[in-house]
């Protein structure tokens, strides 16, 4: 081996380091996909579970609608009235189940020929709880 060139070490040792970061940005894009598809899959099952809410919603008000009184349940949803002064109607909302953790909130106002939707929304039946874990300086 001449002078200033790079021997059979050298060159080993960069082959070495090119395999080593190599398998590491490999083992980063794995893991960064598998995350990205779990993430995929929630926003998957959120949204499908929206949309059968919906139908589901839609079946109830249909149910609702068809009735001469308002039913205390309705395919094993609970249905809540009250009168409202302000619309001089009854109002009527109810929870159609999207997961564990969220519900389709509708409420209705209906009154003899017509009713409205006054709300309908996604709402988070879980209940919260604040983290008081952490020892906060209060200024004290």
């Amino acid at each position: 081996m001449g002078k200033g060139g790079i021997g059979v070490g050298s060159a080993s040792i960069v082959l070495v380091f090119a395999v080593l970061c190599l398998t590491i940005f490999s083992l980063i894009t794995l893991v960064v996909a598998r995350n990205d598809r779990a993430l995929a899959d929630a926003r998957m099952n959120l949204v499908t579970g929206y949309y059968e809410a919906d139908a589901f919603a839609e079946e109830i008000l249909v149910e609702l609608l068809a009735e001469e009184t308002t039913p205390a349940s309705i395919r094993g949803v609970q249905i809540n009235t009250r009168w409202d002064d302000t619309l001089d109607a009854e109002t009527i909302y109810f929870f159609s189940p999207i997961s564990d953790i969220k519900a389709l909130y509708v409420n209705l106002a209906i009154n003899d020929d017509s009713y409205y939707i006054l709300s309908w929304r996604m709402y988070s039946i879980d209940e919260w709880e604040f983290d008081t874990s952490l020892n906060i300086w209060t200024g004290d």
